[in-house]
């Protein structure tokens, strides 16, 4: 196993640092909950630049269970973060790194998410959003219009990847 280094241990707390703000502060600000998922799994890309996937993992780790703590435990607001959005970059990363066909791990990563959204659907939202078609067709709609979301949603996310990964290496060096 590779020894992380401390520069790789900096960016993975810088990481987790602004990604536990971005929770915290997405989680307590009512209207800013996506825009915190978002910006929390952006700021878990800036150890991805330099290649850091353990930094990555405890920097999403860390920031899981501080905005926990910070938001009083309120696990609910947190889950689509620890399920899904915490998680996104990494297997991006890994599926890079691992050279796993692209069409088949895209795939499989809309399952994830088509699940993870049926279980934010069924514990944060109780099994019912208060409009009766959507309760009624709500595995429909995941697989349909979530898988279609996710489609734009992870091509988006590995161009963001891309740039921050330019950012990271103008401001802190060349890859190695």
């Amino acid at each position: 196993m590779k020894k992380i280094s401390a520069y790789e241990i900096a960016l993975s707390a810088i990481a987790c640092a602004l990604a536990t703000i971005a929770l915290t502060v997405g989680i307590l600000v009512p209207g800013l909950q996506i825009t915190g998922y978002l910006v929390a799994s952006f700021a878990l890309m800036i150890p991805l630049a330099k290649k850091c996937y353990w930094g990555d993992l405890l920097a999403y780790i860390g920031a899981s269970v501080l905005s926990l703590l910070f938001t009083g435990i309120l696990i609910w607001d947190v889950l689509p973060f620890i399920v899904f959005f915490g998680l996104h970059p990494l297997a991006n990363a890994l599926q890079e790194k691992t050279k796993i066909h692209r069409f088949l791990a895209r795939a499989i990563k809309a399952i994830w998410f088509d699940v993870a959204a049926y279980l934010v659907w069924r514990f944060v939202f109780g099994m019912n959003t208060q409009f009766e078609f959507v309760d009624k067709y709500i595995i429909l709609i995941i697989l349909v219009g979530g898988t279609i979301f996710f489609f734009a949603y992870d091509y988006l996310f590995t161009l963001c990847q891309k740039a921050t990964d330019a950012l990271v290496n103008r401001f802190f060096g060349k890859k190695k």
